[in-house]
C-alpha cells in the first residue's frame, strides 16, 4: 500500500518526473589510496617528456661561454697584477709556501694511501645515499632494531648512517696515526706567514703561471689550508650535525635537544657535503693538472717517481669505487643489515 501510495503522489506532482532503478551503483573512480598496494603511476611515454626547446639550448650555451669568458678575464687579470713590481716582490717574499717550524721526515708512509683509499671510497658512497634520502619519496625497504622497534628507518638512512660510522672510524685511525708519526705538520699550519703565502699559491694557481711544487716534502700553503679545514673543521661539523639528525641521538635529552635544534643540524648538514664534493672535485682537478703522474704516485705508491705504478693502483681504486656505487642497493645491503637488526618491506 506503501509503494501504490508513492507512486500515485509521483505521478500527482506531474508528468514530467521519471523513476529511476536504484538497484544499479551509480558509476564512480577510486581518488583516494587505501594503501593496501602500491599505488601504479603511468610512465609517460619518451615522446609525450618535455624536451629542452631550442631557445633554452641557446640559453646554456650562451652561459657556458660567459663563464669561459669571465675565466679568460680573469687569468688575465690576475697574470696582469703579478706582473707589477710590487707582486713580484710579493712573490719572492711569500712563494707559497713556507718552512715549517717542525721537522718532518718527507714521503708518504703506505697507511696514508690507504687511508686515502678508504677515505674516498666512503665519501663517495656517502654523498651517494645522502643525496638519495633527500629524494627519496617512497622507500622500498626498512631496517629496525631489535631493540627498538620504534626505531624504524628506511634501508637507505640506515646504510647512510653505517656508511659514517666506518668513515669516522677510518678518520680517527688517520689523525692518531698523522699525530703519532708527526706527519700532523704538513696539514697544521705552525706559523702566521700560512695565510700571505695561501693567498700567494691561489694567485699563481689562477693565473696557471704555477711554481715548482713538491708535495713529497711539503704542501704549499693553500693546501695546507684546505686539508686543514677539511679535517679538523668540516669532518667533525658533518658528523656533529649527522648524530644530531640520526637515531642515535638521545630522545630523553629535552635540555640538550632545546640547546641543539635538529633545525640547526639540517641547515648545516647539506652545505658541509657540499663543500665535501666541492673539495673533491677541485682536488682531483689539481692532481691532474699539477703532474698528475708523480702525484699519484705520491698518493697510492708512496714513492717519489714519475711512472705509471700510482697510475694503474688509481685506475683500480675507481674500479672498485664504481662497483660499490652500483653494489649500494637494497638487494645487496639488505643481508648485511639482517645482521645488525630486522629488514622488511613496504
Amino acid at each position: 500500500m506503501a509503494a501504490q501510495a508513492a507512486t500515485g503522489t509521483a505521478k500527482a506532482s506531474g508528468s514530467d518526473v521519471v523513476a529511476r532503478d536504484v538497484s544499479t551503483p551509480l558509476p564512480w573512480n577510486r581518488t583516494v589510496w587505501d594503501g593496501r598496494a602500491p599505488r601504479h603511476v603511468a610512465e609517460v611515454p619518451a615522446s609525450a617528456r618535455r624536451r629542452p626547446t631550442w631557445t633554452q639550448a641557446i640559453a646554456v650555451l650562451l652561459g657556458a661561454a660567459a663563464l669561459g669568458i669571465l675565466a679568460g678575464a680573469a687569468i688575465a687579470f690576475v697574470r696582469t697584477l703579478l706582473s707589477l713590481p710590487a707582486m713580484q716582490d710579493f712573490l719572492v717574499a711569500f712563494p707559497g709556501e713556507y718552512e715549517p717550524a717542525v721537522h718532518v721526515e718527507p714521503g708518504f708512509a703506505p697507511w696514508v694511501g690507504w687511508q686515502h683509499f678508504f677515505n674516498a671510497f666512503l665519501m663517495v658512497l656517502i654523498i651517494r645515499t645522502g643525496l638519495t634520502i633527500r629524494t627519496e619519496k617512497r622507500p622500498t625497504a626498512f631496517w629496525t632494531p631489535r631493540n627498538n622497534p620504534k626505531g624504524k628507518v628506511s634501508l637507505t638512512i640506515w646504510f647512510h648512517q653505517a656508511l659514517d660510522v666506518l668513515w669516522l672510524v677510518n678518520g680517527v685511525i688517520f689523525v692518531v696515526l698523522l699525530f703519532a708519526t708527526g706527519h700532523w705538520v704538513r696539514i697544521v699550519p705552525t706559523s702566521w706567514e700560512v695565510f700571505p703565502n695561501a693567498l700567494s699559491a691561489a694567485l699563481q694557481y689562477v693565473s696557471f703561471d704555477w711554481s715548482h711544487e713538491n708535495g713529497w716534502n711539503n704542501y704549499n700553503s693553500l693546501q695546507q689550508l684546505a686539508y686543514f679545514a677539511t679535517v679538523f673543521l668540516a669532518a667533525p661539523l658533518a658528523a656533529i650535525t649527522g648524530f644530531r639528525m640520526s637515531g642515535m641521538w638521545p630522545k630523553k635529552a629535552e635540555r640538550l635537544s632545546k640547546a641543539y635544534p635538529i633545525e640547526w643540524a639540517r641547515a648545516l648538514h647539506f652545505p658541509v657535503m657540499l663543500y665535501f664534493v666541492a673539495f673533491i672535485i677541485a682536488h682531483v682537478a689539481l692532481v691532474m693538472l699539477t703532474g698528475f703522474l708523480r702525484n699519484l704516485n705520491h698518493m697510492y705508491a708512496s714513492q717519489d717517481a714519475v711512472t705509471w705504478t700510482g697510475f694503474w693502483v688509481f685506475v683500480a681504486s675507481l674500479v672498485v669505487i664504481a662497483v660499490g656505487w652500483v653494489a649500494a642497493r637494497p638487494l645487496v645491503i639488505a643481508p648485511i643489515a639482517k645482521l645488525f637488526g630486522n629488514v622488511s618491506g613496504r
